[in-house]
């Protein structure tokens, strides 16, 4: 759920409690501009204690729990680097280079693709995957990953 979402349940709770944007934001601190920009979705950020405190006002209850992990993260991965190439990056390759360490020359620059521009989620969820497969720590995982980014020289931030 994303603040977007947050911003119309909490209109919806507002209405009918028979509130003002102006009357819940006396109740809860925030500006009225902020709960406008909430329940417009267009408010950029607002913090933890403050959303929380909000929604617990309004009596809207938001609950964390583990996401399953994506079964096919890996096989979602391998396709995610190889769009830009003639040649397919197999799941079993990166696996194997994933496990090893070893980044052999043919999937390089599937690699470095990966590296570069796949969404971070995925990679979490593929991390997981492989190391449930392989019975590899993840830890063991991330230090290849980041090896390889620096290796590579990955422009992006996460790795360095």
């Amino acid at each position: 759920m994303n603040l977007f979402e947050l911003g119309r349940l909490v209109q919806i709770r507002r209405e009918a409690l028979g509130l003002s944007q102006d009357r819940l934001a006396k109740l809860s601190g925030l500006s009225r501009a902020t709960i406008n920009q909430l329940e417009n979705g267009t408010l950029v950020d607002l913090g933890a204690a403050k959303l929380i405190g909000l929604l617990n006002l309004v009596g809207i209850e938001l609950g964390a729990e583990e996401r399953r992990p994506r079964t096919n993260a890996l096989a979602l991965l391998s396709q995610t680097a190889s769009v830009s190439y003639k040649s397919e990056l197999e799941p079993a390759a990166l696996a194997k280079a994933m496990v090893g360490g070893e980044l052999p020359r043919n999937i390089t620059p599937h690699i470095a693709t990966l590296l570069d521009e796949a969404p971070l989620q995925l990679i979490l969820s593929a991390v997981e995957q492989v190391a449930k497969r392989s019975n590899t720590p993840p830890k063991i995982l991330w230090k290849h990953l980041v090896n390889w980014a620096h290796e590579l020289h990955s422009p992006r931030a996460v790795w360095a």
